[in-house]
């Protein structure tokens, strides 16, 4: 085999191996990776409908409902609400009114099944994408209301 032969089976390999690593390494972030959303796009079906995904919003008052270790309760984007059930003990800072962001699966009769509940840590933090969607939804609400 001649030397120009080698280097182009040694960069054909070289390319080889880089393109299985970059399919395994995408492989392994995608399944690791969690979106966010809110009730109201839950609701309107943005969600996925396999998988994990996290849900955040404000829990409503008088939503929570327990029973032993099992916690059911609703949140709210104050657009819409949808309700979780969460299995565990619950952080401290959950408290009715407050935001909080839950990770887990959408179950076949819609509500969220969850298996890490997050609370905020202070009165004056909320995660962004919450933030956001609560900014969003009170938008569509004002804006309905002047239509009207």
């Amino acid at each position: 085999m001649k030397s120009r032969h080698k280097r182009i089976a040694i960069i054909v390999a070289g390319i080889a191996l880089l393109a299985i690593a970059a399919t395994l390494l995408l492989q392994s972030f995608q399944s690791n990776l969690v979106f966010f959303f809110s009730p109201t796009e839950v609701i309107q079906g943005k969600s996925p409908s396999k998988g994990n995904f996290r849900v955040g919003g404000l829990v409503e008052a008088g939503s929570v409902k327990r029973d032993g270790t099992k916690v059911a309760f609703k949140v709210t984007d104050t657009a819409n609400t949808m309700g979780v059930v969460y299995t565990g003990i619950l952080p401290d800072l959950f408290k009715e009114g407050k935001g909080i962001v839950a990770q887990g699966a959408q179950g076949a009769d819609g509500v969220f099944v969850a298996d890490q509940v997050l609370a905020k840590h202070d009165e004056n933090y909320m995660p962004p994408e919450a933030a956001e969607a609560l900014e969003k939804a009170k938008l569509n609400q004002t804006m309905k209301g002047e239509v009207k």
